[in-house]
């Protein structure tokens, strides 16, 4: 889908470079990114977050030519972040808040062909065990494995996706903690629609062949789904967005809940709406999100947008925080 960025303030430079123990593909991009941190809204704009906390808000920018569209964020190992783009790029980077290696871009490689289907990743997740990630295709509507190097493994066109159309595919996908794999479809026909999305379970890896059960996404209405995260409880943060306004394009985005435990084959899964980011703030095309547990009880919940490739356009990066004890259980 769309993704969109715009301007503001100057905090510090960080050169390319690769962390150790984690071998990038090659050949590596090179980039200057710059990052820099945006002033907070006034309280009253935030009032709609609920239990969340808005925290810090930085602008990332780089003119570099494989910089941006980033619809994924991952959380790896070292305390860092890896975000993927939809022209089949990767960029690891520590995130601003803490000390650490320098970023590091690189593209994927998912296969010999040109073109935008060919690498146009709009989903991304990892099995912190085996280190391995999957990540979505959308417009091939497939799902390809990589190994903790980045590099292809497997892949597949999964037969119940293969009706998700070239510009609404799986625009979200998780790995939950019981080895199960989530995706939904970001929009069923209508542009916009927050409900009656078709969505699949797979009992295992995608990529293994295995069937997957069906059901709908039922949240709300007018928002398309964006990304999900798991949290250590089990339940599913859900990130949606909608355009407001064409051009320059303004967008609100909405955070929900739902229990993964309550899929059925053909039913409704209800996600229940927990955070409003109105259009008043300073948002973008939020795509990307990743949960992080911190020493205080909190969430971390981390959002990143999509720029587009367009010079009008912004990645933002948020932090927000959350205790999860205030977040509804859904039925």
């Amino acid at each position: 889908m769309q993704r969109i960025i715009g301007s503001l303030g100057l905090v510090g430079l960080l050169v390319v470079t690769w962390s150790q123990g984690e071998p990038p593909p090659k050949p590596i991009y090179e980039l200057n990114l710059r990052v820099n941190a945006e002033p907070l809204p006034p309280a009253r704009q935030t009032a709609r977050l609920g239990a969340f906390r808005l925290e810090k808000i930085w602008r990332l920018r780089s003119r570099s030519i494989r910089f941006g569209g980033y619809s994924a964020l991952l959380a790896i190992p070292g305390g860092r972040w890896a975000a993927f783009s939809d022209s089949g790029a990767l960029l690891r980077f520590t995130p601003p808040d803490r000390a650490g290696p320098g970023p590091a871009a690189s593209p994927l490689l998912l296969g010999s062909a040109d073109g935008k289907e060919f690498s146009d990743v709009e989903s991304a997740t990892r099995d912190p065990v085996s280190g391995r990630f999957w990540v979505g295709l959308e417009g091939r509507n497939q799902i390809i494995r990589l190994g903790p190097d980045y590099v292809k493994t497997a892949a597949i066109q999964p037969p119940a996706m293969q009706d998700w159309g070239d510009n609404t595919g799986p625009e979200s996908l998780v790995r939950l903690t019981d080895g199960r794999f989530l995706t939904v479809r970001e929009v069923p026909g209508r542009f916009f629609a927050g409900t009656g999305n078709p969505g699949l379970l797979f009992p295992r890896d995608p990529t293994s062949g295995a069937r997957p059960l069906r059901f709908t996404f039922d949240g709300p209405r007018n928002f398309a789904i964006t990304d999900m995260a798991q949290m250590p409880d089990g339940r599913v943060l859900v990130l949606m967005r909608r355009l407001i306004w064409p051009f320059p394009m303004r967008f609100a985005s909405r955070i929900a809940i739902g229990d993964p435990r309550a899929i059925r084959e053909g039913e409704p899964w209800h996600v229940e709406e927990v955070a409003r980011l109105a259009s008043v703030l300073p948002i973008d095309n939020l795509e990307g999100m990743t949960v992080e547990p911190r020493a205080d009880g909190r969430l971390g919940v981390w959002l990143i947008s999509d720029d587009n490739h367009a010079d009008y356009q912004r990645t933002l990066l948020f932090r927000l925080s959350v205790d999860p004890a205030r977040l509804p259980w859904p039925k």
